[in-house]
């Protein structure tokens, strides 16, 4: 049996990158797929409003975990070789999606309504109304609750373990086999995750008392 020492902490802290690149992906992905959910959910069309509201509603109401468990497994019987990187990042994509997507909806929302009857009065075009008058204010609004989203990604990468993608809590298992000291190694395991995760919460938190005081002035 083996005792946990440096070269175990070193393994754990090395699988942090791929914990913080499964996060990127994550919300890139998730950022790309969640402004065309909030886009569709505040438009005037009711069948795009519909389906943004329906891909909200599987991806909030069912648990990530049993997302990637779709993914991983269910991407084989449809045919498709998958392996534990991409079903990850699918399952995560996915999942930030929709919780982007309706805290960007309400961000969109929260703009008064005279900002868009001025742009329409100006003939503005969709596309123009929404680039250049809702969504660079909508964006000031969005930014602290985003940050603070951000938080749940990186957290949410620890269930990617589950279908065997090794990223900080699958390498605390792995060196937890081999040594039997789980107090040490999951102490390890909680520690980056909080030294990864508390800047973004103390982040976020500055964003929103910054945002507060500017509406208030």
């Amino acid at each position: 049996m083996r005792t946990f020492g440096f070269p175990e902490f070193w393994f754990i802290l090395e699988a942090a990158k791929w914990t913080v690149a499964l996060s990127l992906i994550a919300f890139v992905g998730g950022a790309i797929v969640g402004l065309a959910i909030a886009l569709g959910r505040t438009s005037n069309n009711r069948a795009l409003q519909t389906l943004a509201g329906g891909f909200i509603q599987i991806f909030q109401g069912t648990p990530l975990l049993l997302q990637l468990f779709l993914v991983f497994f269910g991407a084989p019987v449809l045919g498709f070789e998958i392996n534990p990187w991409v079903a990850a990042g699918v399952a995560l994509i996915l999942n930030s999606a929709a919780f982007l997507g309706e805290i960007w909806r309400g961000c969109i929302q929260a703009i008064p309504a005279g900002q868009l009857e001025a742009a329409q009065a100006l003939s503005l075009p969709y596309v123009s109304r929404m680039r250049d008058v809702i969504l660079p204010q909508a964006f000031k609004i969005a930014l602290a609750p985003t940050v603070g989203y951000l938080v749940q990604i990186i957290k949410g990468t620890s269930l990617a373990a589950i279908i065997g993608f090794t990223e900080v809590t699958r390498s605390g298992q792995i060196i937890n086999n081999a040594t039997f000291q789980p107090l040490m190694v999951f102490s390890v395991v909680a520690a980056i995750y909080f030294v990864l995760c508390w800047p973004l919460s103390l982040l976020a938190a500055r964003m929103e008392r910054h945002h507060a005081a500017a509406l208030a002035r």
